[in-house]
């Protein structure tokens, strides 16, 4: 089992909260894709973080941590999923992760588990 905390850019989160749509996230037309530069960044910031990249596969870039408790992440046009295992210290680790990456107002992260979104204030 895992947790699973993703980020989007702010306009996603825009769009999710006033839809009624309860399948939001799995249509991929509501999805507001990173510019070039944010997936650049977010890639960058993620080796800064100490994730590692392994590889590339149909949905986008993977990268794990030596550290177990912070998970692995996929980088996508339009997302960046962080999974935690199911401990708390993995859970903490990984949604300050999360949580870190909205601080330049441009994302917002989304707890799946808790159906919460949370930006930077």
């Amino acid at each position: 089992m895992s947790y699973d905390i993703s980020l989007y850019r702010i306009e996603t989160k825009e769009k999710e909260v006033i839809t009624d749509d309860e399948n939001f996230f799995e249509n991929e037309e509501n999805l507001i894709p990173f510019t070039e530069q944010q997936f650049q960044e977010l890639n960058d910031r993620l080796a800064s973080y100490g994730y590692e990249f392994s590889g590339e596969n149909d949905y986008g870039l993977q990268f794990n941590h030596q550290d177990e408790d912070r998970g692995t992440a996929l980088l996508t046009k339009e997302a960046l999923f962080f999974r935690a295992s199911w401990t708390n210290n993995s859970i903490f680790e990984v949604g300050m992760t999360a949580s870190e990456f909205t601080d330049s107002g441009e994302y917002a992260k989304y707890d799946f588990q808790n159906g919460e979104w949370e930006t930077y204030e």
